[in-house]
C-alpha cells in the first residue's frame, strides 16, 4: 500500500496509528472540499441561500452516500458528526420516570453520557451489561446484552464498532430481538461506515449514525444520521432554524429540519461523493483487506512482545481496528512517551481498570510502522 501514502497530507516525520480517531482526508477529495469552499466564499449567497441549488446538490451528496450505505435517500439526513446525530435520537425520545435504556461496557464516552443526560433528566435508567471477555462465540454477546432487557427497557443503545476495543459487535440479532419486543434500537455506527459492509434497509434498526469523515475519508465535519421512515415522526431536530415548517417543503420533513440549522459550511458534505469515487478508483475493498491482515499481523507482533492474552480470535470480530492489553502503565504517560520520544501517534488508554492500546491501521500504514511501534513499546515498558 506504498504507493497510496503519497496520496495522504499527514507528516512524514509520524508515525500515524491512529486513523479511528478522526481519519484522515486524502489529497484528491481534499483538494474538492477546498475547491466547494473557494466557491463558496466566492458567492455566499449563490452557494448557501436554500432556494437556490444547494438543496438539489444536498440531495445529490446523500443519494450518492446512500447507494454505498443501502438505504434511501430522504432517510439519511447530513449532520456534523455521529455524536451530534446521537444528541437528535437521545433528545428526540421521551424517556419517562422508570424507563431503562440497555447499553454495554464498551460503548463511546460522550454517547455513554449523553445517554446518561438524557435519563437523569427524565429519572430513567442506563444499564450496562458487561461483555463477556474474551470474546468468542457472537451468541454469547448477544445472550449477554439480551439478559438486560426488562419490562421497563425502551430503548437498545449499542456500538456498531466499538471505540475502546475495536470490535465488530453482532449488532443485527439484537436489533432483530429488538424489533419483536418493540424496543427502540439506536445504533453508533461512528467507526462502521467504509470499515464493515453496511445495509442499513436490511438491519433495519430505528435509527443510525455514522461518520463519513473516519473510515470513507471525506472531510471533517460530514457524519450522518439515518432513522427508518416509520420512526421519523419520532425525530426532532436538535437546532429550530428554517427547515422546520418549511415554506417550501422538500421530499422529507426529517431532511428538511436537519438540512438547514442556520449558517454553516456544507462543503465537507458535498465532498463526500469525492471520497466515494476515491475509494471506488483505487480498489477501496482490496485496500481495506490488506489492511485487515496488517491489523492482525500487528495484534500478533503487540501480544507476542506483551506476552497478554488477546482480546478475541480474529473472525468474525476485528476489522481494521485492534486493540491489545498492556502491563500496569500510566496510560497518559505511556501516550505522551510515545508521542514526544518517538513519533508514533497511537492512542493508550483505560478501560475496564487495565490500560489498552489500540491500533488503526489505513492505506498509508506498512509493518515498518508497525516494527517501530514495537520497538518503542519495547523501551518504554
Amino acid at each position: 500500500m506504498a504507493d497510496l501514502r503519497d496520496l495522504f497530507l499527514l507528516r512524514p516525520d509520524v508515525v500515524f496509528l491512529n486513523h479511528g480517531s478522526f481519519g484522515a482526508c486524502p489529497r484528491p477529495v481534499f483538494d474538492e472540499y477546498q475547491r466547494l469552499q473557494r466557491e463558496l466564499e466566492a458567492e455566499p449567497v449563490d452557494f448557501l441561500h436554500t432556494g437556490r441549488t444547494l438543496p438539489a446538490r444536498m440531495a445529490a451528496a446523500r443519494a450518492d452516500l446512500a447507494a454505498f450505505l443501502g438505504a434511501q435517500r430522504d432517510d439519511l439526513a447530513f449532520v456534523p458528526n455521529a455524536t451530534w446525530g446521537g444528541n437528535v435520537i437521545a433528545r428526540s425520545v421521551r424517556l419517562r420516570a422508570g424507563d431503562e435504556v440497555l447499553t454495554t461496557d464498551q460503548e463511546y464516552g460522550a454517547m455513554e453520557r449523553t445517554w446518561t443526560f438524557v435519563c437523569e433528566k427524565a429519572g430513567a435508567r442506563l444499564v450496562r451489561r458487561a461483555l463477556p471477555l474474551p470474546l468468542d462465540d457472537p451468541a454469547d454477546v448477544i445472550d449477554a446484552v439480551w439478559a438486560g432487557v426488562t419490562p421497563r427497557t425502551r430503548v437498545l443503545m449499542l456500538s456498531h464498532v466499538t471505540s475502546p476495543t475495536g470490535v465488530v459487535l453482532p449488532v443485527a440479532e439484537l436489533v432483530r430481538r429488538a424489533r419483536e419486543r418493540d424496543i427502540l434500537t439506536f445504533i453508533d455506527g461512528a467507526h462502521a461506515p467504509g470499515q464493515v459492509p453496511l445495509d442499513l434497509d436490511a438491519l433495519g434498526t430505528d435509527f443510525y449514525t455514522g461518520n463519513c469523515h473516519k473510515w470513507l475519508l471525506s472531510p471533517k465535519g460530514a457524519a450522518f444520521l439515518h432513522v427508518r421512515r416509520d420512526r421519523q415522526e419520532l425525530v426532532e431536530p436538535l437546532v429550530v432554524s428554517w427547515g422546520w415548517r418549511a415554506e417550501k417543503p422538500g421530499p422529507s420533513r426529517f431532511v428538511d429540519e436537519h438540512d438547514w440549522t442556520g449558517t454553516r459550511d456544507p462543503s465537507a458534505c458535498l465532498a463526500v461523493p469525492a471520497a466515494l469515487a476515491f475509494r471506488r478508483d483505487h480498489d477501496w475493498e482490496r485496500v481495506s483487506a490488506g489492511c485487515r491482515a496488517l491489523a492482525r499481523e500487528a495484534r500478533d507482533l503487540l501480544l507476542a512482545e506483551t506476552g497478554l492474552p488477546a482480546l478475541c480470535r480474529p473472525d468474525p470480530w476485528l476489522a481494521q481496528m485492534v486493540a491489545v492489553p498492556l502491563p500496569p502503565s500510566d496510560p497518559d504517560a505511556l501516550n505522551a512517551a510515545l508521542r514526544e520520544r518517538h513519533a508514533i501517534e497511537v492512542p493508550v488508554t483505560s478501560h475496564g481498570g487495565r490500560a489498552w492500546l489500540r491500533v488503526s491501521l489505513q492505506a498509508y500504514n506498512s509493518l515498518a510502522d508497525i516494527e517501530k511501534l514495537v520497538a518503542a513499546l519495547r523501551r518504554e515498558l
